[in-house]
């Protein structure tokens, strides 16, 4: 390997700003850690600005993907730790330009998608659950996400981390209100479905096959009683054994794969 640059301080420029960007205090960029979120990265159109590695990293096929995308600096494995967010860090950091998407992007994708189910996340406030359910809306195969005001940023390192690559391929649009993302699913004909444990539907019970904004409200306290009269319809997962909640990746991939599977149905 032969990087561009070595820097051996803890405190040089360029290493105190990738802890900012970490910890999420540099507004449009992002951290990328791990071999295989750094490899879903490259296969991505993410712009790379910069790559972290330690010493030991003998990774060589990704150093040469990387090498065409940016500036490769080398670090000793002490100062590499100074910038990893993990506990038992890999060896490779990326830093990337932060995506850029809004509604009228994800208005792009309704009519050519196999199953039109837009996802609403709102207060959603652990990045982890919020990173988990991306992977579940990716596999089942939704058009596009919204993420509220006051959730969770879901380009955050433990988000990335859940997400595993889902985030860097799905269409996401951030900060938006709830009345916005509700008339917005007014203007694109969207039914506005929410998820809620006092529903008298069951989702076995939905039509799937209709296009929807299907909305979860945050895992603490759900939705308010005036965010569920504004929708069109709720629905709820029948539990027993007195269990009054699910998981928010575990009771989304149940709607969204049930949806899938009346989406194939013939």
């Amino acid at each position: 390997m032969d990087p561009a640059q070595k820097i051996t301080s803890r405190d040089n420029p360029r290493l105190v700003e990738a802890r900012k960007i970490r910890d999420g205090k540099v507004p449009g960029k992002i951290f990328i850690e791990g071999q295989r979120l750094a490899a879903e990265a490259l296969r991505s159109g993410l712009t790379i600005t910069e790559c972290f590695v330690a010493e030991e990293f003998r990774n060589r096929d990704l150093l040469q993907a990387v090498g065409k995308r940016s500036a490769i600096i080398e670090l000793p494995a002490n100062t590499f730790g100074s910038i990893a967010d993990t506990q038992n860090p890999q060896g490779v950091v990326l830093i990337a330009e932060r995506p850029q998407c809004t509604l009228a992007d994800i208005d792009k994708e309704l009519g050519g998608s196999h199953l039109p189910m837009i996802l609403f996340f709102s207060e959603i406030n652990n990045p982890s659950n919020l990173g988990a359910v991306l992977r579940t809306a990716e596999a089942a195969g939704v058009t596009g996400i919204i993420t509220s005001r006051g959730s969770a940023d879901i380009y955050s390192a433990k988000a990335l981390r859940s997400a595993m690559g889902a985030t860097f391929r799905l269409r996401i649009a951030e900060s938006v209100f709830f009345d916005e993302a509700l008339m917005w699913a007014g203007d694109h004909d969207l039914q506005t479905t929410a998820s809620a444990s006092t529903a008298e539907i069951s989702y076995t019970e939905v039509n799937w096959k209709i296009p929807r904004l299907l909305i979860f409200g945050s895992e603490a306290h759900g939705l308010s009683e005036n965010q569920l009269q504004a929708v069109n319809e709720t629905i709820r997962i029948p539990l027993e054994n007195h269990v009054d909640s699910l998981n928010l990746a575990v009771a989304a991939g149940i709607l969204l794969f049930e949806a899938k599977r009346q989406a194939e149905s013939v």
